[in-house]
């Protein structure tokens, strides 16, 4: 059984304050927690239900340090999820290391995506379509956030990420190098040529879009034409629509 100051400290990591202070996140539910002991994260605690740890045995080098048999109300009690009847694992945080696109490599650049689940729900986009690298801007929501580690559905061990000023990282790219960026008013998608060259996709804010510090920034605007009566697309349908062109014409 839990101890009231264990409890409290695993709920303090719902909090970003608490999880930048110790360096560590929630990695919750039956999946997610699978990927995460079979990635390279670094898992110091275990909270497992009788029936997981069963199911789920570790070789004795992939054992974390901690491991601690619960019951499902207690996973529940001290998780983000509303119910949670399998794992909770307390993660190391990675180093924030700058990421570039590699030869006939793409790379997402995220100005301002601030919802979780869009963010998650990328992460695992970008890990459907053979996207390793994203770029975030300091106001992308924070990676670590439950909600995004939850969406992402495990993608978050396959696919790196930095976060850094935009704006100077863009300015920064050697001349030349493909910038696409997603426009109300760019080339259509189903019509540009991407190439095979590899490059940069940049993705706006939800309700703003690309900020216009980062338009000179942009070599290529692209565009999802619109056949139908909807204002907007959600930013993950739209990253992953453009993701698939960029791969068909490609290939």
């Amino acid at each position: 059984m839990l101890s009231k100051n264990r409890a409290q400290f695993i709920r303090s990591l719902h909090q970003k304050k608490f999880r930048q202070e110790h360096g560590l996140f929630l990695v919750e539910g039956a999946k997610s927690v699978r990927e995460v002991l079979a990635s390279d994260f670094r898992v110091d605690t275990l909270l497992a239900t009788e029936a997981f740890y069963k199911e789920n045995a570790l070789p004795a080098d992939r054992q974390p340090p901690s491991v601690e048999i619960v019951s499902p109300e207690e996973l529940t009690r001290v998780g983000t999820l509303e119910s949670n009847n399998m794992a909770l694992a307390l993660v190391r945080t990675r180093e924030n290391r700058p990421l570039l696109a590699e030869p006939g490599e793409i790379v997402l650049l995220l100005d301002d995506v601030r919802d979780p689940g869009n963010l998650g729900t990328i992460l695992r986009i970008a890990d459907w379509y053979g996207v390793r690298k994203v770029v975030c801007s300091d106001t992308t929501a924070e990676v670590y956030n439950p909600k995004v580690i939850s969406a992402s559905k495990g993608s978050f061990t396959r696919v790196h990420w930095y976060y850094t000023d935009l704006v100077a990282y863009a300015k920064a790219l050697p001349a030349g190098t493909p910038v696409y960026g997603a426009f109300l008013d760019g080339q259509n998608v189903h019509s540009l040529p991407f190439g095979t060259d590899g490059g940069y996709l940049m993705m706006g804010n939800e309700a703003n879009g690309i900020r216009p510090e980062l338009v000179p920034m942009v070599s290529r605007s692209v565009t999802i034409p619109r056949y139908g009566d909807a204002e907007s697309l959600n930013v993950g349908i739209a990253t992953a629509v453009i993701l698939d062109n960029w791969r068909r014409g490609a290939a």
